[in-house]
């Protein structure tokens, strides 16, 4: 073993094989004593080629301890106590398909396969005159094009291929299966355990399925029965359970759609809702509230009840995320692998630890494996394996890197005693609470008023450096140069439009004659093209020795109306020219 230096030497590297073959995802691996010996086993359901070679593997220590050949991909993978028998020893499931496959001693033990869906009648009758040889294939096409347009109920698989065939290939497809009846099948997309009674590591526990067709289904772990169905607005493809199911338990759901969704105990339908900004690609639950991580670069926390608490920026896209639950020293935070090869630990919003990985992690597993409680177990998008042990003298700091208040914000003030005085002012404020909230609301009202009248004053003045108007909207600011007698006065005059050009508009002067003399106090403005910022310059001269100033006025008119479309108030500073001679 070696230290792993890239992230403080906090972990142990304990095995690394890059050609481990293993294509997985996290869903699709968990840790479990299937021996009953004290040791926990890695379980992986094996993804292979994506059309051939899926395994269910078991690794013991570093080495391949057994495999079975699955028939379809799987989509999930758990293992769970399905009664109480002796030795406690779990079985696993794998969901495949529309089906679940239960292990039991590393044999298969039961198969449970989803209920059928409901056909659509229309579909039956269409496929029941092609039975009989009233309809040709080419008007069947059109038929089942209608159905697909104006049902309610989808289609079924068999139409569907069937739509997507080419005019060539429609008859050999009719005539081998026109004989069989039209079944329409769901398959599973997600796999959980929920406690059935007892919160003990070891108590029996019910599988949780999300299905293609917005359901999630409850089944009981010895006879394979539907004990409850609850639906979903869109297709769940991630799922965490918690609690009981006959005490008071919650399903949190990412659905296909963007958002998550939790169940409860008491209802069929969803009782909160999430909305995010992007769609999910992790869900780990953290104690009492949920960590989710998303395709624009963010992990973002939520409570049970969907109310937002933090959310921190990634430096790459996420690839799996997955919980780090160490009981012996209390701690619980979400492991999330990275697109730029690292692994990132949080808790909360604070990162405490990164692991640098030789290439990029598709699956994360932490748990107890063999005899080691804080093993970290990952494999890579080549196919690799990693084990990486948790030193016992590690410690997570919530504030090693990220950003933050600092540590003294949370030191506790030394809050003097009451004095004779506070008490009084409490008791006063107790006595005549009513009075003294109607004078705060009276002075608050009066404020309000206040405000209110100078915006007003300021819009129909046009006092605003922006003009209010739809048709000219104009923006004006002035900078004065100079120290004097002498000034340089610049107006930047801007159409804000998005592409209208503005014309016929003209800039006047009002100012006090006996101390300023202008050169032109009044210009006329060429066409404004919108976006185009235009300086008008023109020069004021002071002509007082008095070393005082006063305000210039500057109104943009329009040819036609009386009003202007833009005032602005110039503070002209003292003239140091003159104060100096």
């Amino acid at each position: 073993m070696s230290d792993s230096g890239s992230d403080g030497g906090k972990w142990l590297d304990a095995h690394y094989d890059p050609v481990a073959g293993l294509y997985t995802f996290s869903s699709c691996m968990d840790l479990a004593d299937l021996s009953g010996d004290g040791e926990s086993r890695l379980v992986v359901g094996d993804l292979g080629s994506g059309s051939s070679g899926m395994k269910l593997k078991v690794y013991r220590g570093t080495a391949l301890m057994s495999e079975s050949t699955l028939l379809d991909l799987p989509a999930g993978l758990v293992a769970f106590f399905m009664d109480l028998h002796e030795p406690r020893i779990p079985a696993v499931a794998v969901a495949s398909g529309p089906c679940i496959y239960v292990y039991k001693n590393l044999r298969p033990y039961f198969k449970f396969t989803l209920p059928g869906l409901e056909v659509n009648t229309l579909e039956q009758d269409v496929w029941q005159q092609v039975r009989e040889g009233q309809i040709d294939p080419l008007t069947l096409k059109e038929m089942l094009e209608s159905i697909r347009k104006k049902a309610d109920v989808p289609l079924s698989v068999r139409s569907l291929r069937f739509l997507s065939l080419d005019t060539a290939d429609m008859d050999e497809f009719v005539q081998l299966h026109k004989q069989q009846p039209i079944r329409r099948q769901t398959v599973i997309t997600c796999i959980g355990t929920l406690k059935k009674s007892t919160a003990d590591e070891d108590g029996v526990s019910c599988l949780v399925i999300g299905t293609e067709s917005s359901d999630v289904y409850i089944l009981d772990p010895e006879a394979f029965i539907i004990l409850s169905k609850m639906s979903l607005p869109a297709s769940p493809t991630l799922i965490d359970v918690t609690g009981q199911f006959d005490v008071e338990f919650r399903i949190t759901v990412a659905c296909r759609n963007g958002n998550i969704y939790i169940l409860r105990r008491d209802s069929d339908k969803p009782k909160y809702c999430i909305e995010l900004s992007s769609h999910p690609v992790g869900l780990v639950r953290v104690g009492k509230n949920v960590v989710v991580g998303c395709t624009d670069e963010r992990l973002q926390g939520f409570t049970q009840k969907g109310k937002k608490l933090w959310t921190a920026v990634l430096p790459a896209p996420i690839t799996t995320m997955a919980a780090m639950d160490l009981p012996t020293r209390g701690f619980q935070g979400v492991l999330v692998g990275l697109a730029n090869c690292e692994v990132q630990l949080y808790r909360d919003k604070n990162l405490l630890s990164t692991i640098k990985t030789p290439d990029v992690v598709t699956s994360i597993c932490f748990g107890r494996y063999g005899r080691e409680d804080g093993t970290l177990i990952m494999t890579t998008k080549g196919g690799g394996l990693m084990v990486k042990i948790l030193k016992r003298t590690a410690g997570f700091q919530d504030r090693d890197s990220a950003p933050g208040p600092p540590l003294a914000q949370s030191v506790r003030l030394n809050v003097p005693k009451k004095t004779k005085l506070y008490v009084d002012q409490t008791l006063r404020e107790r006595e005549n609470g009513l009075a003294m909230h109607r004078a705060f609301q009276m002075d608050l009202s009066r404020l309000r008023l206040a405000a209110a009248k100078a915006y007003v004053k300021a819009l129909e003045s046009s006092l605003t450096p922006m003009s209010s108007s739809l048709t000219e909207p104009l923006k004006m600011n002035a900078v004065v140069q100079g120290l004097g007698p002498s000034f340089k006065l610049t107006l930047n005059v801007q159409n804000t439009a998005a592409c209208r050009p503005v014309m016929n508009l003209a800039i006047s002067f009002l100012y006090d004659e006996s101390l300023y003399r202008m050169r032109c106090p009044y210009m006329r403005i060429p066409l404004l093209v919108p976006g185009l910022i235009y300086p008008f310059e023109t020069f004021v001269e002071c002509t007082s020795d008095k070393g005082i100033s006063d305000i210039i006025k500057v109104f943009i008119l329009h040819e036609g109306k009386s009003s202007p479309l833009l005032t602005a108030h110039i503070n002209m500073p003292v003239s140091e020219g003159l104060t100096l001679n």
